[in-house]
C-alpha cells in the first residue's frame, strides 16, 4: 500500500480537477421529495463524483481524504452513472468550496485537498471538528442517563438488552458506545495496539455513514446487530474456540455490515440501472459496497496502519468475506453447506477456515434475530423494516416503476410479511443454529420466535373480519411465497459471481 500524506492541511476551497469533473455525483433520494427531478446545476457545482481514477490504471482507486492519498491494492472498475430517466443515486459525493480570500503568488504550486465521504457524512462535512457525533456529546448529558447506559452495559450479553432504551440513553450513539465497551472488554484495543483517537475517529465515522432517515437500516440496527454478534461469542461452542483476531473481525463486520445503506434493496438497484449494481455485475450489489464503505473509513482513520500491509489486507479481506455473507440471496447457499457439516458432523473449530465460515453463520443470525428478540422489541423491528420496504414501493409508483414484492403497502401488512419471513427465512437458519449450538441461548431464540409468530396471527384475526379470514389466509401465503420469490429473483439477478469478488475468502 502506497501512502502519500500531504502535510500543509488547507481549506477545503480548491477547484476540481479535470479528470474528476467529468465524474458528477447525484443526490440522495427521498419518497417525500423532489430530488427525482431534474438537479439544480448549482447542487451539480458543488457536488462531485467521490472516486477518481487514474486514466493510466483504470485498476487502481485513488481515495483521497482530508491530507492522506491512499492507492489500494484491491481492484475496481469506474463507477458509472444510472442511466435511468428518474434515478440518479450517488452514495459517495466529493465536498469542494471556493476558497475564501486571496492565494499569495509566491505560495508555490497549489495543493488540492479532496475528502471521501458518504452521503450521510456529506450532509454533515460543514462542522468544523470531524471526529464528533452531530448529536450531544455524551459527557455533557444528564449524569443520570450515562449512568443508566452503564448500567445496561453490565447486561450487554443478556438477550433481552433493550437497543432502544440504550439508543436514547445515549443520545443516539448506541453504535460508537456499545462497539467501544465491546472492544475494551475483550482486550482487543491493548492487544492490537489500536489508537484511541483514531479508533473513536472510526466509530463515529461508521455510526454517521448510516442513513438515519431509514427506517430500519440505521445505525441502531447495526448496534443491534453487534449486541446479537457479542451473545453468540460468548456461546461455548465459540467462546473455548475463537481467536482475539476472530472477534475482533466478528464485531467490526456486525457494526460495519450495512454501511452506508441507501434504504432500498439489490432488484431496486438493478432495475433502476444504478452505477453500483453495474459496478458489481449485479451480484451482492449493497453487500460489496458495505464492504467497500468499510475498508475506506479503516484506511481512512488508519486504524490498521500500524500493522504489517499484508495483515492489513487480510483483515479487510476476512472483514469482506464476513459481510458478503449477509446477502440474502445466497441465505439457501450458507444454510445448506452449515447443514451438510452438521450432518456429516465435520466441523473443527480448531481449524482456522471453519471458525470463519461459523462466524460467517453467526452473522446471518445477528443479521436476521429481530424475530427471535422478545415481542416489545421484535414487533418494533418487524413495523420499520416493512416501512422501509412501503417506502421502496411508494417510489416505485410515483415513477411508474414495477412494485417489488413485500413493497405494497395495499396488498400487504406487517403481519403477513412477518409470518412468510419467519417461516422461509428465519426458523430454518435459526434451527440448524441450535444443532450447531444447543443452549439455553439457541432455545430461547426459537421459543421467542414462535411465540412471536403466534402474535402476529392472533392480530391478524383480530383486525380481520370472519367473513375475510380465508383472504387474508391466503395474503399470508402469497407474502410467504413473495418472500421466497424476492430471495431467488434476487440470487437468479446475481447471476454467477465474479472472480474478483470473495465469496467467502476460505474453504471448507
Amino acid at each position: 500500500m502506497e501512502v502519500c500524506y500531504q502535510l500543509p492541511v488547507l481549506p477545503l476551497d480548491r477547484p476540481v480537477p479535470k479528470h474528476v469533473l467529468s465524474r458528477r455525483g447525484a443526490i440522495s433520494f427521498s419518497s417525500s421529495s423532489s430530488l427525482f427531478g431534474a438537479p439544480d446545476p448549482r447542487q451539480l457545482s458543488q457536488r462531485r463524483g467521490a472516486i477518481s481514477y487514474d486514466s493510466s490504471d483504470q485498476t487502481a482507486l485513488y481515495i483521497r481524504m482530508l491530507d492522506v492519498r491512499v492507492r489500494s491494492q484491491v481492484g475496481f472498475e469506474p463507477e458509472r452513472r444510472s442511466s435511468h430517466p428518474y434515478l440518479c443515486i450517488d452514495f459517495r459525493t466529493l465536498h469542494t468550496r471556493l476558497r475564501c480570500g486571496s492565494t499569495s503568488a509566491s505560495s508555490g504550486p497549489e495543493t488540492r485537498v479532496h475528502r471521501l465521504l458518504s452521503f450521510q457524512r456529506y450532509l454533515h462535512s460543514s462542522r468544523l471538528l470531524r471526529g464528533v457525533p452531530q448529536q450531544i456529546p455524551l459527557h455533557i448529558l444528564d449524569e443520570d442517563y450515562t449512568g443508566q447506559a452503564r448500567c445496561m452495559l453490565e447486561k450487554v450479553g443478556n438477550w433481552n438488552f433493550d437497543i432502544f432504551r440504550f439508543d436514547r440513553l445515549t443520545n443516539g450513539n448506541s453504535l460508537i458506545t456499545l462497539t467501544s465497551h465491546l472492544l475494551n472488554q475483550y482486550g482487543l484495543v491493548e492487544l492490537f495496539q489500536l489508537d484511541m483517537v483514531k479508533l473513536w475517529r472510526f466509530l463515529v465515522m461508521v455510526q454517521e455513514d448510516y442513513h438515519s432517515n431509514n427506517p430500519y437500516h440505521n445505525a441502531v440496527h447495526a448496534a443491534d446487530v453487534t449486541q446479537a454478534m457479542y451473545c453468540y461469542l460468548r456461546e461455548p461452542m465459540l467462546a473455548k474456540s475463537l481467536t482475539s483476531y476472530d472477534i475482533l473481525l466478528g464485531l467490526l463486520a456486525a457494526a460495519t455490515h450495512d454501511l452506508d445503506h441507501p434504504g432500498v434493496n439489490q432488484p431496486f438497484l438493478i432495475k433502476t440501472d444504478h452505477y453500483l449494481a453495474t459496478l458489481y455485475r449485479n451480484t451482492s450489489v449493497l453487500e460489496n459496497h458495505h464492504w467497500k464503505s468499510a475498508v475506506g473509513l479503516l484506511r481512512e482513520t488508519g486504524l490498521f496502519s500500524h500493522l504489517p500491509a499484508e495483515d492489513s489486507l487480510n483483515m479487510e479481506r476476512d472483514l469482506g468475506s464476513l459481510i458478503l455473507a449477509t446477502d440474502i440471496s445466497r441465505q439457501n447457499e450458507y444454510l445448506s453447506r452449515f447443514r451438510m457439516h452438521l450432518d456429516q458432523n465435520n466441523l473443527c473449530l480448531s481449524n482456522a477456515s471453519h471458525r470463519h465460515f461459523i462466524l460467517q453463520m453467526a452473522l446471518k443470525c445477528a443479521d436476521i434475530c429481530n424475530p427471535c428478540r422478545p415481542w416489545e422489541q421484535s414487533k418494533q423491528w418487524s413495523e420499520k423494516v416493512t416501512e422501509e420496504f412501503f417506502q421502496q414501493g411508494d417510489i416505485e409508483k410515483k415513477h411508474k416503476l414495477e412494485v417489488s414484492p413485500l413493497c405494497d403497502r395495499e396488498t400487504n401488512t406487517v403481519g403477513n410479511i412477518q409470518i412468510g419471513f419467519m417461516t422461509y427465512v428465519a426458523e430454518p437458519l435459526f434451527a440448524e443454529w441450535a444443532r450447531f449450538s444447543d443452549t439455553r441461548l439457541s432455545q430461547t431464540m426459537l421459543g421467542h420466535m414462535g411465540l412471536n409468530k403466534a402474535s402476529w396471527g392472533g392480530l391478524q384475526q383480530e383486525q380481520t373480519p370472519i367473513s375475510e379470514e380465508a383472504e387474508a389466509s391466503a395474503d399470508t401465503e402469497d407474502a410467504a411465497t413473495a418472500v421466497q420469490r424476492d430471495a431467488n429473483t434476487a440470487a437468479v439477478a446475481g447471476g454467477t459471481s465474479s472472480k474478483e469478488i470473495p465469496q467467502g475468502s476460505r474453504e471448507s
